[in-house]
């Protein structure tokens, strides 16, 4: 397809608001974080895994999810904390997938090390989950094809760009990125859907991000 084609439909471009709101539920020890994992909502898993990633994402480049940092820091189980920190989150496609896999994880240390449960938190110290709770607002832009993708992509805010690169993809389960999607089904480019599917979003800060996507579009335009 010409890379001036316009879309069959456009892409609408949202953003979101977050906002942070507490459970009740806490844990001192590993048996515990381990029962609220099972049972807590979706929001709170993606609380404490990717929407803590975006908030360390300039400290370091591969920054370890909540879990991790609470196992190693104040129950002192760096073994469990550097296996929690390795799961690779990018490569789930869903919210359900990488619970069970942090669960299985922790299962799996148990098992093997029975006096891990005996570990305390200290006094103030707990494991207090969090959920998080989106507010998805749809913005005036709109583009019909890659020129006004590229243009409008260059002024959007980054909770935008975060909203369709993770947010829509994991949260909703959609299975891939709002931009690879529209660039796939509305103007059969196969070929940047796949490029920016490819794209470990966590190896980039959010303006990294915006330029990396931009490069791809403008390339295929040929400018």
């Amino acid at each position: 397809m010409s890379p001036t084609a316009r879309a069959q439909n456009p892409f609408r471009f949202h953003t979101r608001l977050h906002l942070s709101e507490l459970t009740g539920l806490r844990a001192s020890t590993l048996a515990q974080l381990l029962e609220h994992l099972r049972s807590v909502p979706g929001s709170s898993i993606y609380h404490h895994t990717h929407r803590y990633l975006q908030q360390h994402q300039y400290l370091s480049p591969e920054p370890p999810n909540d879990f991790a940092h609470w196992v190693t820091n104040e129950l002192g189980d760096e073994e469990l904390g550097e296996r929690l920190a390795s799961i690779d989150t990018v490569r789930f496609p869903t919210i359900r997938r990488l619970r069970n896999r942090i669960v299985g994880v922790i299962e799996e240390h148990i098992e093997k090390n029975p006096s891990a449960k005996r570990r305390f938190a200290d006094e103030g110290e707990e494991f207090h989950f969090i959920k998080s709770i989106s507010f998805v607002i749809s913005t005036k832009h709109l583009a019909w094809d890659l020129g006004e993708f590229a243009a409008v992509l260059e002024k959007i805010t980054v909770d935008s760009i975060y909203y369709h690169m993770f947010e829509a993809r994991l949260r909703l389960e959609r299975g891939q990125n709002d931009f690879s999607l529209w660039f796939e089904t509305s103007l059969g480019e196969t070929g940047i859907a796949e490029e920016i599917s490819r794209l470990d979003p966590y190896t980039h800060t959010l303006e990294n991000l915006r330029r990396t996507i931009i490069r791809i579009v403008e390339k295929r335009i040929g400018r």
